[in-house]
């Protein structure tokens, strides 16, 4: 039975509306974990979800019952996940950097159509089509071979070879 006040007879509630719940943290926890999964923040939030979620198995295998102890532990934790393993996640899904574009100067090009000193048109490296133009004196025709002299945006530059 509850202590009762015997001046009131009223029931004393031992609800402390200042304790967390172990259920709050884990549901916390995993709003943080799917919030980081549908937007793109760049591995943030997950560790303060990790974060959340330690605190909430914590208080269920032990007794923390004060609330700024569980707060300091979920800043802590969550900053140790940040520190530890952010840019180990980071790394291990970066998508491979994009081919240097650079890298096609001096490669070969076969002429798709004929280009007039100045003009633009079309040639194939290296199976692809690009945009070319020509910056030699002379016509060149279709089906020749030019070399890639420069890059300027997506368009090439080429020479006769």
């Amino acid at each position: 039975m509850l202590p009762t006040n015997r001046r009131t007879a009223r029931t004393v509630s031992i609800y402390n509306p200042v304790h967390m719940e172990s259920w709050l943290w884990l549901a916390g926890g995993l709003a943080l974990v799917v919030a980081e999964l549908v937007t793109p923040s760049g591995f943030f939030i997950i560790f303060f979800g990790a974060g959340a979620l330690t605190v909430g198995i914590l208080k269920i295998f032990t007794r923390i019952d004060s609330l700024p102890l569980e707060l300091l532990l979920f800043s802590a934790l969550s900053i140790v996940y940040l520190m530890a393993f952010r840019g180990r996640l980071r790394a291990w899904v970066q998508v491979p950097p994009a081919p240097n574009v650079d890298s096609l100067i001096g490669v070969l090009a076969i002429v798709q159509e004929s280009l007039s000193p100045g003009v633009v048109g079309k040639v194939e490296v290296r199976g692809s089509t690009w945009s070319a133009r020509n910056t030699s004196n002379v016509t060149l025709t279709r089906g020749q071979r030019a070399r890639v002299s420069a890059i300027d945006g997506l368009t090439l530059t080429v020479v006769p070879e």
